[in-house]
């Protein structure tokens, strides 16, 4: 996995080099985008933290940016830096998934703690990500049979109630019951709902 960076896109460098320190101050590790374009030539699909994007820029605009980073499913939060004039299009990219806009001049900290906010964000999202794979391929160690008793345990039913259902040794559900929870990686029928429960982090 990459390292997460704050991207900081900007035509303007005196911009880019003090947001870079600001950022630093702060422990906040930052890479710098002359343009648009630049950035959307060395972006990466594994790209991790978050993206500080300048709406008004000489080529490719940050709104024109932020529609290509749509179309190439980019995960990364995208927080905007704007003119005064630009807050009801900074606020139409909220709509669209933007983390956040900034309007300039903007407060120094508060940059910051939204840039650290975001970079929080993206990596409860990478380990969220990370943690359905693992659960995912831990479902496909399972046999179909497994899976037949894993569902009923989750149910809630009684190993007597799975073998008759199942038109199977009381001894079998075990065995099967035991190998689920070894494959799955839990000690519990509990831990094993917990594992699978939608929208767990």
């Amino acid at each position: 996995m990459s390292q997460a960076l704050a991207h900081i896109v900007d035509d303007d460098e005196a911009i880019r080099d003090a947001l870079t320190w600001l950022l630093r101050t702060r422990n906040v590790a930052a890479r710098t985008w002359a343009s648009a374009e630049e950035f959307l030539a060395g972006w990466q699909p594994d790209f991790h933290g978050c993206i500080v994007l300048d709406i008004r820029m000489k080529e490719m605009s940050g709104l024109e940016c932020f529609d290509v980073l749509l179309e190439r499913n980019n995960s990364m939060p995208v927080i905007f830096l704007t003119g005064h004039g630009d807050v009801p299009m900074a606020v139409s990219t909220l709509k669209k998934g933007a983390f956040d806009f900034l309007e300039k001049p903007f407060d120094d900290n508060a940059l910051v703690d939204v840039v650290i906010r975001a970079m929080e964000t993206d990596a409860r999202k990478q380990a969220s990500q990370e943690t359905q794979a693992t659960v995912a391929g831990r479902l496909a160690q399972l046999t179909p049979r497994e899976q037949e008793v894993m569902q009923l345990v989750l149910a809630g039913k009684f190993n007597k109630v799975i073998a008759d259902e199942l038109n199977i040794s009381m001894r079998t559900v075990e065995v099967h019951r035991s190998r689920v929870f070894e494959k799955m990686g839990v000690r519990s029928a509990v831990e094993l709902a917990q594992l699978l429960a939608p929208g767990r982090d």
